[in-house]
């Protein structure tokens, strides 16, 4: 079974960044695509940024891509999403998610998620 503790979250200022981690364990993780989600009050739980095994391939949603960037260490079992140029519609609670597809856009499509960090950018 995979286990997955994110951190990172924070208060920030618009225009800082933050870089949130996720922790995993679990015997199939170096097999898995790990993306990140994020849901505000009121709102859908949305897709962020996904990254193959190897680190190598990276989706974003457009909302943040060139602002964000997602990464893996898979000797460390662990996934980044580096965050810059924070506005406030960026303020959510943020999911670190794991699925054994190739690839998955949707919170359905994975199999595994964190409990979730609080991330707050003030205008």
């Amino acid at each position: 079974q995979v286990q997955l503790v994110e951190s990172g979250g924070g208060l920030v200022q618009a225009g800082g960044s933050l870089r949130l981690s996720c922790a995993a364990s679990g015997r199939i993780f170096s097999s898995q695509t790990m993306g990140w989600f994020r849901q505000a009050p009121g709102k859908e739980r949305e897709f962020v940024a996904a990254v193959s095994w190897s680190g190598g391939r990276t989706y974003y949603a457009g909302s943040v891509k060139g602002r964000f960037t997602i990464s893996r260490d898979n000797a460390q079992k662990t996934v980044y999403l580096q965050m810059n140029s924070l506005k406030p519609e960026d303020t959510a609670v943020y999911y670190c998610a794991a699925t054994q597809r190739v690839l998955g856009y949707g919170p359905n499509e994975y199999d595994f998620w964190g409990q979730g960090t609080q991330v707050t950018v003030s205008s």
